[in-house]
């Protein structure tokens, strides 16, 4: 059997948001009747459902469905996950990856789920302090650790594309809880982050 792909949107959204983008383009200046732009504001309607379909889901529901008792202290890192988020401030796409570890306290998570917890929230309209935050406390308030330490690296299209124009400018935002708040953990997370072990 080929493989099917299916996507689906809210019909009353996709059809309201297309309204607006045909709108908006003919604003601009365009001619949203002609042939390269006929489907544009719909294909940019679904576009942006699927950005931002990160409102429709619960990351402690996603933590809590693979959620295992283990005698387990030691710290569990997932390094470089790959995140896609949106400025809240213009609509432009930012982009990077996110280093999450926490120390558990009798309860670990599948290591997907991690990741799932950044789609979660990166896949909103966001500020990248927001979303650091918002990991950890995701994290801290569904498998209670002994400490969570969250650091995200990203590069942002609003700071590139238009403004200062800095294209090879990198945000960086931590937010620590728990033992990763004492020099000696935090600075071994740090170092875990930073080397090549593979």
């Amino acid at each position: 059997m080929a493989y099917t792909k299916i996507e689906q949107y809210n019909e009353h959204v996709t059809a309201e948001l297309t309204k607006h983008y045909r709108e908006s383009l003919d604003l601009l200046g365009e001619d949203s009747t002609r042939e390269g732009l006929l489907k544009t504001p719909e294909r940019v309607a679904k576009a942006m459902q699927f950005l931002t379909q990160g409102y429709s889901m619960d990351a402690h529901a996603i933590l809590n469905s693979a959620k295992f008792h283990e005698e387990v202290s030691e710290m569990i890192l997932v390094k470089d996950i790959e995140l896609y988020s949106m400025c809240e401030h213009h609509i432009l796409p930012f982009f990077g990856k996110a280093h999450i570890a926490y120390i558990p306290n009798g309860w670990i998570t599948g290591l997907s789920k991690i990741a799932r917890v950044v789609d979660v929230y990166a896949r909103r309209l966001q500020v990248q302090e927001r979303l650091t935050t918002q990991i950890l406390h995701a994290i801290k308030d569904t498998l209670n650790p002994l400490g969570v330490a969250v650091v995200i690296e990203a590069s942002h299209l609003c700071m590139m594309m238009r403004g200062v124009q800095k294209q090879n400018s990198v945000t960086t935002t931590s937010a620590f809880w728990g033992e990763f708040e004492k020099n000696e953990t935090r600075s071994e997370f740090t170092k875990l982050i930073s080397s090549n072990l593979h």
